[in-house]
């Protein structure tokens, strides 16, 4: 590979990763001053892992990504088996995160990039076998089957969807027939349904999206705040660095629910500014799909994009009240390391494969 890396896409993500880091800043100072006595540490644990990323987003925009897709089993096995050490009584597991030392990771993380990895890896070799359901989609529900009941045990239901719906989404890129799709989403709907019907907390979740003001003491209180934020930003803004809602009425605001305090503090122009830069990250990654030299590098282009657009979109949903809440973090924005190492991961790739793009 001897072409340039995508300089749209480099941009676009320095922009949003110092847009991120200014936002953490401000959305976790008056937390971080109660829990660890600076309002500086989690931007400092944000920035390492900032520099974290940057390094691993330099090696895999300079390894080709051929190279890499050729492992691509022993990513999906490896990320696989670290998300369940976290479910085995191994006593290195926190909940969602491996924990060795004062480093902790979150592997979903890791295994969401392994399976794009995987199934574009896969689906690339597939062919027109793809529009088989036996031999085209029912392996890859299987797979997905098999990651859904080891991510489910953390528990984790909101990546599981994040799971299946980048599944179905490249799939379909793949040219698999929308009917099978459709029958596996029509297959799958009671599975989710029993999965919120037996864990008290996800039904407590459905019940507040549904109504949140006759639970608003209680599961709904989150999102009712979170409206108030969004909806006291008005057109400007407050400013930056002039939110209620940070200091202590809006749970997990530098985490889930930090776009809400982004459109109090910049008000609806500025979110519009910033989600257009999300938007065009995507956009970069479906353009360097459509440039890829090879079915591999497209497929794995549109997976990447996707699923960066997708989380942004549920995420976003959460937010404003138009989905339950489901836990997953703003790309680029969300206090996370683990999250941002594996964004930055993801460009990384999609850097790799522009630099092999061809001129159509």
């Amino acid at each position: 590979m001897g072409g340039q890396a995508d300089r749209r896409t480099i941009l676009a993500t320095s922009i949003l990763l110092l847009t991120g880091l200014v936002a953490l800043y401000s959305a976790s100072a008056p937390f971080s001053m109660r829990h660890y006595g600076s309002d500086m540490s989690m931007l400092l644990r944000q920035g390492i892992a900032a520099l974290v990323g940057l390094g691993v987003l330099g090696v895999l925009a300079a390894v080709d990504y051929r190279r890499l897709a050729a492992l691509n089993d022993l990513f999906l096995m490896g990320s696989l088996g670290l998300t369940l050490m976290t479910v085995l009584p191994l006593g290195i597991g926190d909940g969602r995160w491996l924990v060795l030392g004062p480093v902790s990771f979150q592997p979903t993380e890791l295994l969401k990039l392994s399976l794009v990895l995987y199934l574009a890896a896969s689906l690339s070799r597939k062919g027109e076998r793809v529009r088989s359901f036996a031999d085209g989609v029912l392996p890859y529900v299987i797979v997905l089957g098999v990651v859904t009941f080891v991510v489910v045990g953390q528990p984790d239901l909101g990546m599981v969807l994040v799971f299946a719906a980048v599944t179905l989404a490249m799939l379909f890129f793949a040219g698999a027939r929308v009917a099978h799709l459709a029958g596996v989403v029509a297959a799958g709907a009671p599975l989710v349904f029993l999965a919120i019907c037996f864990a008290p907390y996800r039904m407590a979740r459905l019940l507040s999206f549904l109504d949140p003001y006759a639970h608003r003491a209680t599961s709904g209180y989150q999102t009712i705040q979170s409206l108030i934020a969004v909806g006291s930003g008005g057109l400007l803004g407050r400013g930056l660095g002039a939110s209620r809602a940070k200091l202590f009425y809006l749970p997990q605001s530098h985490n889930d629910f930090i776009a809400s305090i982004l459109a109090e503090e910049l008000g609806f122009l500025g979110m519009i500014l910033l989600l257009g830069l999300l938007g065009f990250l995507v956009w970069r990654a479906f353009r360097i799909a459509e440039r890829a030299p090879d079915r591999l590098g497209h497929l794995l282009a549109l997976g990447i994009g996707f699923t960066i657009g997708f989380q942004t979109l549920i995420n976003l949903g959460v937010v404003v009240g138009l989905l339950p809440v489901t836990g997953l973090t703003l790309p680029f924005l969300s206090n996370g390391g683990s999250s941002l190492i594996v964004t930055l991961a993801m460009v990384g790739v999609l850097l790799s494969i522009s630099k092999a793009e061809v001129v159509r």
